[in-house]
């Protein structure tokens, strides 16, 4: 199991098109993939989970990949979490 804290940078948060984004890029890994953020576990293939986390700008997720491609899975979800989906 890998994690990391990212901080959300784009000014909207993760609103509904950078959720799909995101849940679509994690669903086309093996590994499970959570994001913990406000004492909760979310499921990143999920998009309708994403969004009802109400996942605003400047929180603090913490990424969680557990199985056999977990560091790819790792290192795509905090590169488009850094990158603000190109909303910032």
């Amino acid at each position: 199991m890998l994690s990391k804290v990212v901080k959300i940078v784009n000014s909207q948060g993760f609103h509904m098109r950078p959720a799909s984004t995101f849940s679509t890029a994690m669903g086309k890994y093996s590994s499970e993939i959570k994001l913990q953020v406000n004492g909760k576990d979310v499921n990143a293939k999920s998009v309708m989970h994403i969004i009802a986390a109400g996942i605003k700008f400047g929180t603090e997720v913490t990424v969680v990949c557990d199985g056999t491609d977990e560091q790819a899975a790792l290192d795509e979800a905090v590169s488009m979490i850094e990158s603000g989906f190109g909303e910032k």
